[in-house]
């Protein structure tokens, strides 16, 4: 009987491989052990740059002209210098808000950033700098997208026609192009505020896992699916524990296919006018979240094995502001030190 257990044990961790969608050989890891490979992330930095970065506002509808996205510069390798000397091991980055303008060069439509002022692959230049510092590569996406909105968007940001932006042949190949062109991507941070974008989460799960096996999927809410439970503006918790989640309450209480839990919430501190999870306005430069409480927080995920992503997001220039910085580097200094909260 102990021969066979082992036996069973050394079977369950050997990896099988299949064909990606470049036709090269991808070892499949098995979820227990993937999911280990997860929680030993621990901290990431979640960036937000999109169109909200310039409007002052947190959801940026009608925007129909590139432009808007006037960023002067892009430093990848500040956002990722900074995440690491943070102790932090990956960064999630927004590849396609609500607004459906696209931060990577999509072969899908021409509401990209390549065409706006900036012209750059953004998430091409940031999977670089994460090679260089050594950082693990996560994404968000939008499901739904303004831009898939039948008819003339409508005038009243209260309309839910706003929440019917659907086109799955388009999510499907946005998608695919995430998943084979920026390398292995450690997890999905699917957002169904704006809808399913036209297919449902258990669809959208099966397509990313066909091209990036060992790809942890989560949504913010709605459906349960994936292995990755999101609690946005969450905090740290037990796997199933609906308390550790603000939207997500339902699925933490009911579904039983979680492997890994991560939680979020804006550097930022609430505050009046401008955005939350993107770059606010000049005059909150200087608000940021106290470096007590983001540790607190990074202490958290380490005692229930969750992972902690602080959003941050950079300014019009494509830098992260100075208060983060100093506060994000001395988050890192006492996660070196093994620093110790006073009671």
């Amino acid at each position: 009987m102990m021969k066979l257990c082992i036996r069973g044990l050394i079977l369950a961790l050997v990896a099988i491989t299949t064909v990606g969608a470049q036709g090269e050989t991808v070892e499949v890891i098995p979820d227990t052990v993937r999911a280990e490979q997860i929680k030993d992330m621990k901290f990431g930095m979640f960036i937000c740059w999109s169109f909200s970065t310039f409007s002052g506002v947190e959801w940026t509808r009608g925007v129909d002209d590139v432009n808007f996205f006037r960023a002067t510069g892009c430093d990848t390798d500040q956002w990722c210098e900074v995440a690491k000397e943070a102790g932090m091991k990956y960064i999630l980055f927004l590849a396609k808000h609500h607004d459906g303008f696209c931060l990577w060069d999509t072969q899908t439509t021409d509401f990209k950033v390549t065409n706006a002022p900036l012209g750059i692959d953004v998430l091409a230049k940031l999977k670089a700098s994460c090679d260089k510092y050594g950082l693990k590569l996560a994404l968000y996406f939008s499901e739904g997208d303004w831009t898939w909105i039948e008819g003339k968007a409508p005038k009243n940001s209260s309309d839910p026609r706003w929440a019917s932006g659907a086109n799955t042949a388009l999510k499907k190949e946005q998608l695919k192009e995430l998943c084979t062109q920026y390398g292995p991507i450690e997890f999905f941070w699917m957002d169904h505020a704006q809808g399913l974008g036209g297919m449902n989460h258990d669809e959208t799960t099966a397509w990313v896992l066909k091209f990036q096996p060992n790809c942890f999927v989560g949504y913010n809410h709605g459906e349960a699916s994936g292995r990755l439970v999101i609690r946005e503006r969450g905090e740290a918790g037990e796997i199933g524990d609906a308390k550790a989640s603000l939207y997500n309450k339902d699925a933490e209480a009911g579904y039983k296919g979680y492997l890994v839990a991560e939680f979020t919430y804006p550097i930022l501190p609430k505050h009046k006018g401008g955005a939350d999870w993107f770059y606010s306005l000049p005059k909150h430069d200087d608000l940021v979240h106290p470096p007590e409480k983001i540790y607190e927080s990074y202490l958290g995920a380490v005692k229930y094995d969750n992972i902690f992503s602080i959003n941050v997001g950079p300014d019009y220039a494509g830098r992260i502001r100075d208060s983060d910085v100093q506060t994000l580097k001395q988050v890192g200094t006492w996660i070196r030190e093994g620093y110790e909260l006073p009671k």
